[in-house]
């Protein structure tokens, strides 16, 4: 049996003398102290609540309304035009025999009366104030204007939303002024449908498809439109709470690749070798960061370069969050807060007080326990009954809340990973592998995120999809690897920096009683997360050959710029086009997630066909017009998506819909923004350069890739196929087409130039 160390706070005995009380001073000073962090919580909640309630003003504001009140009306005004007086008519008045009382009643009335009307009027300013802010955040089209070519309308619009938004902002502030994402009309989300699929069908084909989409506009298109614009105005996002549920959590597979994702260290350099060190220091830059989103003291998001605000919802879910499964559907299940983060060490779960307690700790895992996790791994159904049956009562049920309550859950890997040895390229590759699906048993799929630490001391970590993408993730981890690098560090023998505390509890060993019922479903799942995880090629290659620098020297968008390169690539690896997925973020809107980019478009396709310099301008032109309309709401997928709930909810099916939902995204990529590079100075330090993170590919016959374009000269590509498609190979593809295609849009002489693919 293995030991569970409890902090016991008092015990007591029954003896024919008495009741011999033992009271454990240590434990009731760690209750007090719990209980003040929990009081200094709630403070500082309630205080942020009045703070970004009545944002963008100031709470000190109100003072100034009712200061500027009184004195006008000592100065014989009404500033209230008579709304003083029906106030006060309206307040209890005390009369009394004596003159003088009955006096100093009246002026107290009056003070009370002027008093509640600078408060209205306050709360009426604020309100305008928010109401004037939204107007300006709803404006977008600074965003489609040429560089250096700014419209009167912007020039005039930028120092408005600068002077609305001159306060220091808390983490949420801008929340209430955030624009609703609008519902595009129905005509404009087909025609733009049917112009994105052109070049991927024949003309038989292409008139197939407009027949049907021509069919649905005129007819039921127009009936699901007007349910959607009737959600669209009581909700607050149309789009998100349907994206939540029915493309993650009531999908029925394992959620392992297919959903989730991961994040990687440094490329060149490991802080520290020693595993406790590593460990200890991510942990604390992790919770340092949970403390600034608890206390809303990081900065809201913004458009790079600009003063507008992203929406922050996804950061609520953060921590302490946990995807619980279902027989039809998985909920997300968040607690406000806890003190303990989940930690799985060579098949045992502890709660993490002390990493080198854990690692130094030689107990067996019990029967069934060490690959527990192969659960969150595998199909959902099974786990679902599982959890319901033989986790809802006893130790199971407290194990498992502690596991799901926890802030995060924490690996401590016994294998060895990251760019190193005779093979830095096939480690990378298994690197990349190992933090998407390793062992299969040994990451916690369901939390938020999970983090590795591996035994050289690299790094790395595994998200659940379905509460935020990948920007909010990437975020916290940009933090968390400065954080640790830059500002903890370590001792010269790579030890954490400070003194240990002696008085810390041991860590607690957590309790299971596995049946044989529950250790044969664990076999059966990881038998299917085995096979999946099998089936996995994934490609990581820091591309040194130029970066964005040099690619706005073209003046072209760098992603436009490696969104047509990718589509060339794909053209010359399978001679064909393809539906290509590039996600986009629709943060401009409150609650807003993602949006689809289709970025094989007519423009490139003839840039891709015919070589031609003018043709690759015109095709980064039209992709970056894509993308900003993706992210200004006009896009396609998501507009459809709805539609396509709807008419299930109405229970008509839709055969033009029915066809569009079901194309498969042969090409999937998405960028990893690089969002405070403040954090990181790749000057002084060049090395401390991050190799971004990947995802499993959508389609079984296509490809997956992610990349981040680090400083000037860099680009990092993940590249994640299936080894079951003889078509798709992940480490031969992308990186040499992406050289030529450097050649093909910065050589001088692109008539004269001859591309032979070997």
């Amino acid at each position: 049996m293995a030991e569970a160390h409890q902090a016991v706070a008092f015990q007591f005995t029954i003896t024919p003398e008495g009741i011999d009380l033992q009271l454990s001073y240590q434990a009731l000073n760690q209750i007090y102290l719990s209980g003040v962090r929990s009081w200094k919580k709630r403070v500082s909640r309630v205080r942020n609540s009045l703070i970004k309630g009545v944002y963008p003003a100031s709470p000190s504001s109100w003072l100034f309304v009712a200061i500027g009140i009184l004195a006008t009306m000592y100065m014989q005004s009404d500033p209230s035009m008579g709304l003083i007086t029906k106030i006060q008519q309206h307040l209890p008045l005390r009369y009394t025999t004596a003159m003088s009382v009955a006096k100093f009643f009246k002026w107290g009335q009056t003070m009370v009366s002027a008093l509640v009307f600078s408060t209205l009027l306050w709360l009426s300013l604020i309100l305008a104030l928010r109401f004037c802010l939204k107007l300006l955040l709803s404006y977008h089209q600074w965003m489609f204007e040429k560089h250096g070519r700014m419209s009167n309308t912007t020039k005039v619009w930028v120092p408005l939303v600068r002077l609305l938004s001159s306060r220091k902002p808390l983490l949420y502030s801008y929340q209430s002024s955030l624009p609703h994402l609008p519902v595009p009309a129905i005509q404009d989300t087909v025609s733009r449908y049917l112009e994105s699929v052109r070049p991927l069908l024949t003309d038989p084909e292409f008139k197939r498809m407009s027949d049907l989409a021509n069919e649905f506009e005129s007819n039921l298109g127009n009936r699901l439109q007007r349910y959607l614009k009737l959600k669209a105005l009581w909700a607050t996002n149309y789009v998100s709470d349907w994206w939540e549920e029915y493309v993650y959590l009531r999908s029925r597979g394992p959620i392992m690749v297919n959903s989730n994702y991961y994040g990687m260290d440094f490329l060149y350099v490991t802080p520290t070798s020693v595993q406790a060190a590593r460990a200890g220091n991510t942990i604390t830059a992790l919770l340092l960061y949970r403390r600034k989103v608890n206390r809303e003291e990081l900065k809201p998001s913004r458009v790079p370069g600009t003063v507008i605000p992203l929406c922050a919802a996804q950061c609520e879910r953060m921590f302490n969050t946990t995807r619980t499964p279902g027989v039809e559907t998985d909920v997300l299940q968040h607690w406000l807060d806890s003190e303990f983060v989940a930690v799985y060490h060579r098949g045992r779960y502890f709660i993490e007080d002390q990493i080198q307690r854990i690692l130094d700790d030689a107990s067996p895992p019990l029967p069934g326990e060490e690959k527990l996790g192969a659960l969150t791994a595998g199909d959902r159904i099974p786990w679902a009954q599982m959890r319901k049956q033989y986790f809802s009562s006893g130790v199971n049920k407290r194990s498992l809340d502690i596991i799901e309550r926890a802030a995060f859950f924490v690996t401590l890997d016994d294998e060895e990973q990251g760019m190193r040895g005779d093979d830095p390229e096939g480690n990378l590759d298994r690197y990349a592998k190992s933090l998407l699906h390793g062992k299969c048993y040994d990451r916690w799929f369901d939390k938020s995120f999970s983090v590795v630490i591996y035994k050289n001391g690299k790094s790395g970590l595994n998200a659940e999809h379905s509460w935020a993408d990948a920007p909010t993730v990437a975020h916290l981890w940009e933090y968390t690897l400065a954080t640790d690098a830059f500002q903890l560090g370590y001792t010269e023998d790579g030890h954490c920096k400070g003194d240990v505390e002696p008085s810390l509890p041991q860590p607690q060993r957590l309790v299971w009683n596995i049946p044989a019922e529950v250790q044969a479903q664990v076999s059966s799942s990881l038998a299917v997360a085995q096979a999946l995880a099998d089936d996995v090629d994934c490609h990581v290659f820091p591309f040194r050959e130029f970066g964005k620098g040099r690619i706005k020297k073209c003046r072209v968008s760098p992603d436009a710029f490696i969104q047509i390169s990718l589509q060339l690539a794909y053209y010359r690896d399978r001679g064909g086009f393809c539906l290509t997925y590039e996600a986009s973020m629709t943060r401009l809107f409150r609650e807003g997630r993602t949006e689809t980019v289709r970025s094989c478009s007519n423009e490139s396709c003839a840039f891709i066909t015919e070589e031609c310099r003018r043709l690759f301008q015109l095709a980064s032109e039209r992709h970056q017009n894509l993308y900003r309309m993706a992210m200004t709401g006009a896009g396609i997928d998501r507009h459809l998506f709805c539609l396509y709930v709807v008419s299930k909810y109405l229970g008509v099916e839709s055969p033009f819909l029915k066809e569009v939902l079901s194309e498969p995204w042969r090409l999937s990529t998405s960028q990893t923004p690089v969002q405070q590079m403040n954090l990181f100075d790749l000057k002084n330090h060049p090395d401390f350069i991050s190799l971004g993170g990947g995802f499993g590919p959508v389609a079984d016959d296509g490809y997956g890739v992610s990349y981040i374009i680090v400083g000037e000269d860099m680009v990092n590509f993940h590249v994640s196929s299936k080894y079951s498609c003889s078509q798709t190979v992940s480490n031969t593809v992308f990186d040499f087409y992406l050289v030529i295609l450097a050649i093909l849009s910065l050589n001088t002489n692109l008539s004269a130039l001859n591309v032979t693919v070997g």
